[in-house]
């Protein structure tokens, strides 16, 4: 038995997320206070001040090499009563911020050899290297691509287009607002090959089978009516044209919706692989491909089609909204 003083400063001190999260990596491995930093990506001064707290309480021993200081879960140290407890917590512990933590993990101490490929393999897009951007990454794929005649619905201020020119005969850029068209004419007026016209993506101008490829990416939060947009989209895609989007699963978060102006919580894949198909598109790819790292952390989903003949029409459902 304990007494109430020594079990209130045991709840206390295990109460604090952080440092279950220390205890939890170090009862795995011996790690210095910058590895720590490293896995769990919290500040050095945050570290260093759970883990005095901790070795105070005697939960942890430390081992000095060179200039370097080890910590590690002391079990066999640590009193009776802060035991029992541990292991109570150790076993029911199930999050998903500690499995990130052990993935991080195995790269931290692999890079205690010196080889940064050998410390990131199998996560190596979680890890940044000088140069191996996910924005020179993109530069670097699009340098593959033969485009033709481009569509931008809903671009912006031609981020996208600038990326794509280089590889295409022509970008048209299309948005609603005039203001970011014009921002967009600022920004690649020295591009012969991009151009800027404002409108609506639910009725866009331009003739039928104009264009050879078309972007709708992030543009379908913002339709008011979606079966009209990919309806447009197929109209002035030639045969044979491709399309790609870039969407939004369905979501619950209203806030983010409103300061975005959304007008879709997001679209169910298969819902949207069958509306594509309705209009005169075979889908090769409707599926949630990644999962924002920033919270709420929104599943996107991407869509691969090309513009069919005709014939390929499937009956049409309900429209989404």
């Amino acid at each position: 038995m304990i007494d109430l003083a020594s079990t209130s400063h045991l709840a206390r001190l295990y109460g604090d997320g952080s440092r279950l999260r220390l205890l939890a990596l170090l009862a795995r491995e011996e790690l210095t206070v910058a590895e720590l930093t490293s896995t769990t990506r919290l500040g050095q001064s945050r570290v260093s001040t759970h883990l005095g707290k901790l070795r105070e309480a005697g939960l942890l021993r430390v081992r000095r090499n060179g200039t370097s200081t080890y910590y590690a879960l002391d079990e066999a140290g640590m009193s009776a009563a802060a035991r029992r407890l541990w292991d109570a917590f150790r076993v029911s512990l199930d999050d998903q911020l500690l499995d990130e933590d052990v993935e991080r993990l195995e790269g931290v101490v692999a890079a205690r050899s010196g080889k940064w490929a050998d410390s990131v393999a199998g996560q190596m897009e979680r890890h940044y290297s000088p140069g191996r951007t996910w924005e020179g990454a993109a530069r670097a794929l699009v340098g593959l691509a033969a485009l033709g005649d481009v569509l931008d619905v809903a671009s912006g201020d031609g981020a996208l287009a600038e990326l794509v020119a280089p590889r295409a005969r022509s970008v048209t850029c299309l948005d609603v607002s005039a203001r970011v068209v014009s921002a967009g004419r600022k920004r690649l007026g020295h591009v012969s090959s991009v151009r800027f016209a404002t409108g609506d993506m639910h009725r866009l101008p331009f003739c039928e089978g104009r264009f050879d490829q078309i972007m709708l990416v992030n543009s379908l939060s913002y339709a008011e009516q979606p079966r009209a947009v990919v309806s447009e989209a197929s109209r002035v895609l030639r045969p044979g044209g491709g399309l790609v989007a870039v969407t939004l699963a369905p979501h619950k978060h209203e806030q983010v919706a409103r300061s975005f102006n959304h007008a879709q919580m997001g679209f169910d894949p298969d819902a949207l692989r069958a509306l594509f198909a309705e209009e005169g598109f075979r889908v090769d790819l409707c599926a949630v491909t990644s999962r924002e790292k920033r919270a709420p952390h929104l599943a996107v989903v991407s869509v691969y089609a090309t513009r069919m003949n005709g014939e390929g029409r499937t009956p049409k459902t309900k429209d989404l909204v």
